[in-house]
């Protein structure tokens, strides 16, 4: 009876500690993964939560940038992590559903190797030109790719990004031209479009609308239908001739598939909380980004799944399913 008893006393040690998880968490520094270079929307989000996150839980939230292969690399190292709450990734609609039909084959499954956590913001995009291009519209865009087919360039943040993808829907329903030439972030990619080295792209609100301002870049048409508050007076690409155009990014925090439900739940109220604070709100409202308040982690897993049959069809329209 003695070992019975040995072992009951351990279990309810166990089962008493289980609470006090979530409780004491975090008692040491979490590491929060970005899967972008330093300078872009998503790295920005990172360190605006990270930091409300240590000012609300007591402990440093760590950004670690790790780019490359289209946000693949960060998300393959963050779901082989232990599932304990102290590794966490900034994941994106590029991460979370769109590798899925970009990549032949993937290192991580969104839906099984990672858990979403919390969701955090929207990311409308501006479709910039470098000002010596001789363009001012969309219509002029086109009529110039048309003219001059080998001519046009454009910039992403990687294969398979946003800013990739949103320029091959666009040239599939302009049926225009343009080569592709991917960097390791935003940053470095709109610097080549502002030396003139690329043509264009499509890039975030935060990094993009100062260079807009400065006239460094020329805006011809943000990506969603409705117009962005941060800059009410760039059109919406649907506005501008390119009817039915409507494509943003979006951001959620994610963990390691497996982590604690308490620990879980804790972290999706703190991230609720911090994404209701009005301050917070118009913080991003003012860089261009859409504040989005959580809901569950189970109705943000339905909207995954979901995405990830959106988005299929968008690659496969744009002629990039399996092109990795």
């Amino acid at each position: 009876m003695k070992p019975l008893r040995c072992a009951a006393a351990a279990l309810a040690l166990l089962a008493a500690a289980v609470p006090a998880r979530a409780a004491d968490y975090p008692v040491r520094p979490v590491s929060f993964i970005v899967p972008y270079a330093p300078g872009g929307a998503t790295d920005l989000m990172a360190r605006l939560v990270g930091q409300r996150l240590e000012q609300r839980l007591g402990k440093p939230f760590v950004v670690e940038n790790r780019p490359g292969a289209g946000t693949v690399l960060a998300a393959a190292y963050v779901s082989k992590q232990a599932p304990d709450g102290y590794t966490l990734l900034l994941g994106t609609s590029t991460t979370m559903a769109i590798n899925v039909t970009i990549y032949k084959s993937l290192p991580y499954d969104p839906t099984r190797d990672l858990v979403p956590v919390a969701s955090v913001a929207g990311v409308p995009f501006i479709l910039v030109v470098n000002p010596s291009l001789p363009v001012n519209t969309v219509a002029e865009l086109v009529a110039y790719a048309k003219a001059k087919p080998e001519a046009l360039t454009y910039a992403s943040n990687g294969h398979g990004g946003a800013a990739h993808l949103f320029a091959e829907l666009l040239k599939s329903v302009t049926g225009i031209t343009a080569t592709h030439v991917p960097y390791k972030g935003l940053a470095p990619a709109l610097n080549d479009v502002v030396a003139g080295h690329v043509s264009m792209m499509f890039g975030d609100f935060g990094t993009t609308l100062p260079l807009v301002r400065t006239g460094k870049l020329r805006a011809l048409g943000v990506s969603t239908a409705q117009r962005v508050g941060a800059a009410p007076e760039i059109p919406p690409l649907a506005e501008a001739g390119l009817s039915g155009f409507d494509a943003s990014s979006w951001q959620m925090v994610v963990a390691p598939a497996g982590m604690p439900r308490d620990i879980l739940d804790k972290l999706n109220a703190e991230l609720h909380a911090i994404v209701s604070d009005p301050r917070f709100r118009d913080e991003l409202s003012a860089r261009g980004m859409v504040p989005l308040v959580t809901p569950s982690p189970e109705v943000l897993q339905a909207f995954v799944k979901s995405e990830i049959v959106r988005w299929a069809d968008v690659v496969r329209r744009a002629g990039a399913a399996g092109s990795e």
